[in-house]
């Protein structure tokens, strides 16, 4: 991937700009997602290959820190995903192949790294609550979900939500999966998040106080984006191929869909 930077920026004396240059740098072979810290001073980049993590300043681009990701036994490194910045200048990402999250703080030109293994079999993306308190890794090898609290990190990695993946709770095996829906499509509404089903025409209603199953709504498809309005009153879904014609407004007190629109 290119990040654009050295960005120089000329004024006449009427302040209008005249003239705006871009320097590019070669930032790795296959960048996957970026970070920007909670003071601004610094800029995280993840990476598939070579899988890691680089951190810059913001101000010049240079380079802060280099943070290969584990070995993965062929000579290569783990794929890096699911990064986030978090409050207290902190970055939070995923390693695909060795099933890890881990913790990055930065102090200065320093840094200070937590890591924690076994978390669930290839995380494949993550989110992190408004609140900046939880990060949650989807995995892709099965059922379930990681969650980390990052106000205890003491209490290390926790396995939420154990049917979320091939089943419903009900034993019935999903669809094939047209496209796999990123944590990112998660909406939050009061005390819930509504989350798109992988492989089911249903959406997920969890408790963000127990991280528990509260219902499943069926819906026109498999669901990718579930957006909430600004007021969490509603929430909108759209879909994947090959019913990716409507969008559904869903009511977030009786969790009923109320619309269904065809754009």
């Amino acid at each position: 991937a290119l990040l654009s930077g050295n960005c120089e920026l000329e004024f006449d004396n009427r302040q209008q700009f005249t003239t705006l240059t871009f320097e590019l740098l070669d930032e790795s072979g296959n960048s996957i997602g970026g970070a920007i810290s909670q003071d601004g001073l610094y800029i995280a980049v993840s990476n598939y290959t070579p899988g890691g993590v680089k951190i810059f300043r913001s101000h010049d681009l240079s380079l802060v820190a280099d943070i290969p990701a584990t070995p993965k036994g062929d000579g290569q490194f783990s794929k890096v995903v699911g990064l986030v910045d978090a409050p207290g200048n902190r970055f939070v990402f995923s390693l695909f192949d060795t099933d890890e999250i881990w913790v990055v703080e930065m102090q200065g030109s320093n840094y200070q790294l937590t890591t924690f293994s076994d978390i669930g079999h290839k995380p494949y993306d993550a989110l992190i609550t408004s609140d900046g308190r939880y990060y949650i890794a989807g995995l892709f090898g099965e059922d379930g979900m990681a969650l980390l609290d990052l106000w205890q990190l003491d209490k290390g990695v926790k396995r939420i939500l154990p049917d979320y993946g091939r089943s419903n709770g009900r034993g019935e095996e999903r669809l094939p999966v047209y496209k796999m829906p990123h944590l990112e499509g998660w909406a939050i509404a009061g005390d819930y998040a509504f989350v798109p089903a992988v492989g089911r025409h249903e959406v997920i209603v969890i408790s963000t106080r127990t991280w528990q199953e509260v219902k499943r709504i069926p819906v026109h498809g498999q669901p990718i984006f579930v957006m909430a309005r600004p007021d969490g009153r509603q929430v909108w879904v759209n879909f994947a191929l090959p019913r990716n014609n409507k969008v559904q407004v869903i009511d977030t007190m009786t969790y009923k869909v109320i619309d269904t629109l065809t754009p």
